[in-house]
């Protein structure tokens, strides 16, 4: 136990300069690498901000989009449907009460339905059907709904991280808070109102058809930066969903600031055959039902690029083009809690926890000196570089400490002194039976081996469990214990029995030491 190689002292040192070289990237005049322990919301300052998703919109287009698949269920099976009525979340019509059971069985059926999807993990149907009399009512089951507000939650929590993600903010946190919330927590950020402003559009772009009269499928819309009072066709050329790119770019012409956009080959395809028809007249760009630009198509665009401009400044360009590229959600979202945390009690959060740090730091070296003399002061050696190692590591992931994150720190310190404690006592039981020092020390870290190991391994599944199923402050936690823990048994094992060894080896009689 107490032999080195030199490949393994190499290896261990190796390992500590390293991780020493990561924390010290935390200095305030690095200039190396872009490379720093993040602080967390409690500790750095910033926005939390509790969304909730409007899933009613989404229930009404849903029920739309099912009228035009049951018309031609209907007619193929030529079962005759009278008074079809859509509301906002129903299907009703009237049907022959002769045919009404084998309406259901087709509308029912789990395989080549593609009217009514089978949702297999609950197994039931996306809707439902009565009856009453003559009349059928259609509208979304129970475990639909479900399935529809999962889905839409879980994807709007996708394009949320991508429009943070976009922003630049380090170490967001976006987590889902009952069925329909979603919350995010946002440190340092320079902007709130711009990040609320990004969070809260839906972001739904549609390319249509501006009319020179009012006809039937069409609609009055208003130009946003003129006023213009325009007639826009309700049939959509193309969606934001054909969009694979939009980038901010300044007008070679005008220099003033647009949106560059690339659509994917299926978009392109109809972009060019729209405009391919329909040269002279112009194309409303329409987002979120406004309408931000309305060029004259005055050449067939068939690359599959485009610009879109609106007497935007550069920022407005930026933010719209992150939008697009994000993606839409799927559903309106609403801010229904905000709160500002100031750095100033982040401030005092960490000097609170530097100086609970440092109390406990000069306390337990002090203990290790009077304790056990030469060891003690070996013990505080491994101990500092424990501490360095750990902010090296977590200096190397850009982890995120937050104030639980400085207690599971401070937890680390504790933890490593007591596997020095159990190893020196474990020695010193030996010493008193063995005449070999050097046998003493090495059967004294044998012995030892088993129960630090079995002791941090313990703390380390805990960690584990706390990190998997934890959320926001207690995954910090988690993860500078279970880091720690590593640390720990890397400074016992390997740094502090090579010094040890060093001394056993050259004063074998032990006249110069005492445990």
């Amino acid at each position: 136990m107490l032999n080195f190689t030199k490949l393994k002292v190499t290896f261990v040192y190796l390992v500590l300069i390293v991780l020493v070289f990561f924390a010290s990237l935390n200095l305030k005049n690095n200039n190396l690498l872009d490379k720093k322990v993040n602080l967390g919301l409690d500790l750095q300052g910033g926005s939390y901000i509790l969304l909730e998703i409007d899933t009613n919109p989404l229930i009404s287009q849903r029920i739309q989009n099912k009228v035009i698949p049951i018309k031609k269920l209907l007619n193929e099976n030529e079962i005759k449907y009278e008074d079809f009525n859509v509301k906002e979340n129903e299907i009703t019509f009237l049907i022959d009460e002769a045919k009404q059971n084998t309406f259901k069985n087709l509308f029912l059926r789990k395989t080549d339905n593609q009217v009514n999807n089978f949702i297999s993990d609950y197994n039931t149907f996306e809707l439902d059907i009565n009856f009453d009399n003559q009349k059928a009512i259609i509208n979304f089951s129970n475990y639909g709904l479900i399935s529809l507000n999962n889905a839409a939650l879980n994807q709007s929590i996708e394009i949320i991280r991508r429009r943070i993600d976009d922003v630049g903010t380090k170490e967001p946190t976006i987590l889902q808070r009952g069925d329909k919330r979603i919350l995010v927590e946002l440190p340092g950020i320079d902007n709130p109102e711009r990040i609320k402003d990004l969070l809260g559009k839906t972001a739904q772009l549609t390319f249509r058809l501006v009319e020179d009269d009012q006809a039937f499928g069409s609609e009055k819309m208003v130009l946003s930066d003129t006023n213009e009072e325009l007639t826009i066709n309700k049939r959509v050329v193309i969606s934001g969903d054909n969009l694979i790119d939009a980038q901010p770019k300044f007008d070679s012409q005008s220099n003033q600031p647009i949106v560059s956009f690339t659509l994917d080959r299926l978009g392109a395809q109809k972009f060019g055959k729209v405009t391919t028809e329909s040269v002279g007249k112009r194309l409303a760009i329409v987002l979120d039902n406004s309408v931000i630009s309305a060029p004259q198509i005055r050449e067939p665009i068939t690359a599959g690029t485009g610009t879109i401009s609106g007497g935007f400044t550069f920022q407005d360009a930026t933010d719209l083009a992150l939008l697009l590229r994000s993606g839409a959600l799927p559903a309106p979202i609403n801010i229904v809690e905000e709160r500002t945390v100031g750095p100033d009690l982040g401030k005092d959060s960490i000097d609170a926890g530097i100086f609970s740090l440092i109390v406990g730091f000069i306390l337990v070296i002090l203990f290790m000196l009077i304790k056990y003399k030469i060891f003690g002061l070996i013990s505080n050696f491994a101990l500092i570089s424990n501490l360095f190692m750990l902010v090296g590591v977590l200096t190397l992931l850009e982890a995120t400490l937050t104030l639980p994150g400085i207690a599971g720190i401070i937890l680390t310190v504790g933890m490593a002194v007591d596997s020095n404690v159990l190893i020196y006592e474990r020695i010193r039981e030996e010493l008193q039976t063995e005449k070999s020092i050097i046998h003493a020390f090495d059967v004294g870290y044998n012995k030892a081996k088993v129960t630090v190991i079995d002791a941090n391994i313990t703390t380390l599944i805990a960690a584990a469990i706390l990190f998997v199923f934890g959320t926001g402050p207690v995954k910090g936690f988690a993860v500078t214990l279970g880091i720690g823990i590593v640390t720990t048994l890397f400074s016992a094992y390997y740094i502090a029995r090579h010094l040890t060894s060093m001394i056993v080896l050259r004063d074998r009689e032990g006249k110069y030491f005492k445990l």
